[in-house]
């Protein structure tokens, strides 16, 4: 199995890294919750994401692993990647994306219970929309699905599949009692909308009590 550039390994790594300590300090990926990746190199396809059970707050560039297009680690960079992989696989093959991020904050869960049923929920109105890519106004509606939780990885991964189809605007989706799923072009593009959406659930999370 071929392998990246070592150098280009190592920085995406440290980025990663600086990105789990970001959120573990924000209180979006507390304990073992949460997994990172970001493409490493496209043909073939190579990614570096984080390893299972790893401590966010706590990551070294040895919790980060090289995949490849199956899911398996690489003998450079081995161990065991997150349970989550297949998920990570999906959206890149959907939206091409550089970067996936997928976190665990208090207020995306409750609103993934609370719009559970309805499928999920609109946000619209707010300045903060404009930091999603290619949103250019606040009167932009962005619609956030929301999929069941399943430990079953190659059926979630599938019924992702069909929601990414289905909503080919939509920058996120939420697993329900779970967590966001988010993506970019980029990391620096896929961390700025784990910063915008989270705003956006605690500011919607905070409305929904005070109603």
């Amino acid at each position: 199995m071929a392998t990246v550039d070592d150098a280009a390994f190592e920085n995406l790594a440290r980025e990663l890294v600086a990105i789990g300590r970001r959120f573990y300090a924000r209180g979006w990926v507390l304990g073992t919750s949460g997994n990172f990746s970001a493409v490493a190199s496209r043909a073939p396809l190579r990614l570096a994401i984080t390893a299972s059970m790893a401590h966010k707050g706590k990551l070294e560039t040895a919790d980060i692993l090289e995949i490849g297009d199956t899911g398996q680690s690489t003998p450079e960079h081995p161990g065991r990647p997150s349970a989550e992989t297949l998920l990570h696989l999906e959206i890149l093959k959907q939206r091409g994306a550089g970067a996936v991020l997928h976190t665990h904050s208090v207020w995306s869960t409750i609103l993934s219970d609370i719009h559970a049923e309805a499928g999920g929920f609109t946000i619209e109105g707010y300045e903060m929309l404009k930091g999603l890519d290619g949103v250019i106004t606040h009167e932009r509606g962005e619609w956030v699905p929301i999929v069941g939780n399943d430990q079953d990885m190659p059926r979630l991964s599938g019924v992702v599949a069909a929601i990414l189809n289905e909503t080919p605007a939509s920058h996120a989706f939420l697993i329900r009692r779970h967590g966001l799923y988010t993506w970019g072009r980029t990391l620096a593009d896929a961390e700025r909308h784990v910063e915008i959406l989270e705003f956006l659930f605690e500011v919607l999370g905070r409305r929904t009590r005070s109603a």
